[in-house]
C-alpha cells in the first residue's frame, strides 16, 4: 500500500500522544486509580454529621451547668440569651468551679481541630486534597452543630441569634448566620476541589491565591473579633460589622474561584 508508512507514523504519533495524556493522568483507563472523591465526600460528610451532634450535646450540657450563675447576676435575662457574659471576676465570685470548665472548653475547642484536621488527613493524598477536606468537615460540623442545638434547646431563636463562636485566642461572637455562610463555601469549596482531583484536572492555586484566601479568612476572623474588648468586659455586642465580613468573603471567593 503506497500510504502505508504515513498511517503506521500516524498511528504511531497518536500512540505517543495517548502514553503521554496516560502518563499525566494515569486514571483514565484505570478507575482504580482514580480519587474516590464520592466516597471521600461521603466519609466526610458522615463525620462532620456525627461530630456536630457531639458538639452540641456538649454544648447543651455546657449551658446548664454555668446557667445559674448566670441567673446570679443576670436575673432579668431572657432565656437563650448568651449576652452579656460572665467575666472572669463573676465567675470567680460565684462560681470558682467554673474557671477550670472554661479552661477544659478551651482545650476542647482546639481538639475538635485536631480531630476535624486528622479526619481530613486520613481522607486525603496530599496538601491540597487535605485542605479540601478539611472545609469540607468543618463546614458539615458547624452547620449539623447549630441544627443539633435547635433540636436539643430550641436554640438559636433565628439564623441572625447571636452565638460565641470560638474562644482561642479571643473570643469571637457574630450572628449564627455568618459562621453558616463560611461553612456553605467551605463545603462548597471542598467539593469542587475533590472533583477536580477526580477527573485528573486539580485546581492550581499559586502562591498568589493562596495568600488571598488566606487574607480573606483573616479579614473574616476580624470581623468576628473586633468587639473582643466590649464581649470581655460584660458588654452586650455591638452591631456585626456586615462590611468587613463581607469584604473577606469576597477576597477567599475571588482568589478561591481563580484557580484554574
Amino acid at each position: 500500500m503506497p500510504f502505508e508508512p504515513e498511517a503506521i507514523a500516524a498511528s504511531e504519533k497518536r500512540d505517543t500522544a495517548a502514553g503521554e495524556q496516560q502518563r499525566a493522568n494515569p486514571h483514565l483507563d484505570n478507575p482504580h486509580l482514580a480519587f474516590p472523591w464520592l466516597r471521600t465526600v461521603a466519609i466526610l460528610v458522615l463525620f462532620g454529621v456525627a461530630f456536630g451532634y457531639l458538639e452540641a450535646a456538649v454544648v447543651s450540657y455546657l449551658r446548664t451547668l454555668h446557667e445559674p450563675a448566670r441567673r446570679h447576676f443576670h436575673p432579668n435575662r431572657p432565656s437563650g440569651e448568651l449576652f452579656p457574659l460572665l467575666t472572669m471576676e463573676q465567675l470567680r465570685a460565684a462560681a470558682p468551679e467554673q474557671q477550670q470548665t472554661l479552661f477544659a472548653e478551651i482545650g476542647r475547642e482546639a481538639a475538635t481541630m485536631v480531630m476535624l484536621a486528622a479526619i481530613a488527613l486520613a481522607v486525603a493524598h496530599n496538601a491540597r486534597q487535605w485542605s479540601a477536606a478539611f472545609a469540607i468537615a468543618f463546614g458539615v460540623w458547624d452547620i449539623v452543630f447549630y441544627a443539633g442545638l435547635k433540636v436539643l434547646l430550641d436554640w438559636p431563636a433565628s439564623l441572625f441569634t447571636w452565638d460565641i463562636l470560638f474562644l482561642i485566642p479571643l473570643p469571637w461572637v457574630g450572628p449564627v448566620i455568618a459562621p453558616v455562610l463560611v461553612s456553605i463555601a467551605m463545603i462548597t469549596g471542598g467539593i469542587w476541589c475533590l472533583w477536580r482531583e477526580s477527573v485528573g484536572r486539580p485546581p492550581r492555586i499559586g502562591r498568589w491565591k493562596a495568600l488571598g484566601v488566606m487574607l480573606g479568612a483573616l479579614v473574616i476572623i476580624l470581623s468576628f473579633t473586633v468587639d473582643y474588648r466590649n464581649i470581655m468586659a460584660g458588654g452586650t455586642p455591638n452591631p456585626f460589622h456586615w462590611g468587613i465580613f463581607a469584604l473577606g468573603m469576597g477576597i477567599g471567593a475571588v482568589s478561591y474561584g481563580r484557580a484554574r
